[in-house]
């Protein structure tokens, strides 16, 4: 309860008009949805009783929507998104905010969503639609992407092309000339961007960028299929690939299976690097090679970043480093 110098809670006044406390916080805060007659009840009773006005932060967040679409929602995702709302949830007990999480289908109305759980401010988590984004942006609320990125809109993420970069670079420098990249959709801002960092380090090590070599997986939602499906299209192939780099692990760890179903030796007959570093990465067999994200931090800044949004300054952009982590799939020591 917003107590305050002189002891009176938001509660007392409840108790002195009649009203619930909901309201009275509302009438208080001079939010919509109530009557003139209802707001001065209030404001009167407040000054009776020598409630402290200037106890209300004008517009202080107090309850966060984490949204994460459902396409996100799925098994081989969880492992980076379920940090990522830990990170958001830690940051929000330190700050006594409430955060609940929504997941949000496409053809789902996203605004009766977010109005059930009444939301100060809102964070979103990974791909969504351009139209939901407009939608959500109407509800005038603060809002931070995370894990994504658009035009005027402010967001955290990690160095995506400095990711894929390092990655490339690794194998490059194990001697490796064909690498092929299984990538998802590039309507995936980080996805898009990791493919910039692949390419980068090929034009760099003046090496052609075959692109039968780029391989997009088959939506997502297939499960494993649809990456077996593309890693055996690569092996196929008349040269076949010596390293694949993948656009995340849950895909990494399904393209190794499928090499070793396939009766190749991981890292001698092909390296395998992915990307997250989820804690699978490093149990695996054999341990995957890695880009590491601080999927907490990028769940805590995103929260920490929506606190500190000012209406009237620009959007800002936030990147976090990402580090390379050499493991046994693509290390021949």
């Amino acid at each position: 309860m917003s107590g305050n110098g002189s002891g009176v809670t938001i509660r007392d006044i409840a108790e002195a008009t009649g009203l619930s406390i909901g309201t009275v916080s509302r009438a208080l805060k001079n939010q919509a949805g109530m009557t003139e007659v209802t707001r001065n009840k209030v404001r009167e009773a407040a000054q009776r009783l020598g409630y402290d006005l200037s106890q209300l932060k004008k517009g202080r967040i107090r309850r966060i929507a984490f949204l994460l679409h459902s396409q996100h929602n799925t098994l081989a995702s969880s492992p980076f998104f379920s940090p990522v709302l830990h990170g958001a949830e830690a940051a929000c007990r330190r700050e006594g905010i409430a955060l609940s999480f929504i997941v949000v289908g496409p053809a789902e109305p996203v605004l009766e969503q977010v109005r059930v759980h009444a939301p100060d401010a809102i964070l979103c988590a990974g791909f969504f639609e351009p139209e939901v984004l407009s939608a959500l942006m109407l509800t005038g609320k603060p809002m931070v992407l995370v894990d994504m990125n658009r035009r005027g809109m402010s967001s955290i993420n990690p160095d995506n092309v400095l990711g894929g970069y390092l990655a490339t670079r690794h194998l490059l420098r194990n001697g490796k000339r064909r690498i092929a990249m299984l990538s998802g959709s590039p309507a995936h801002y980080s996805i898009q961007q990791r493919i910039r960092g692949f390419r980068r380090a090929l034009f760099e090590a003046k090496v052609h960028a075959d692109p039968e070599l780029e391989v997009i997986v088959p939506t997502m939602g297939e499960g494993d299929e649809g990456v077996m499906e593309a890693m055996r299209s690569l092996l196929a192939l008349p040269k076949r690939p010596d390293a694949v780099f993948c656009y995340n692990d849950s895909t990494a760890l399904v393209a190794m299976k499928t090499c070793v179903n396939e009766g190749l030796k991981i890292p001698y007959d092909i390296m395998v690097v992915g990307f997250d570093d989820i804690s699978s990465a490093a149990v695996a067999v054999p341990p995957l090679s890695t880009v590491h994200v601080d999927k907490e931090a990028l769940g805590a800044s995103g929260v920490e970043l929506l606190l500190r949004l000012k209406p009237d300054e620009p959007p800002t952009e936030l990147v976090l480093p990402v580090e390379m982590i050499v493991r046994e799939s693509s290390s021949d020591d």
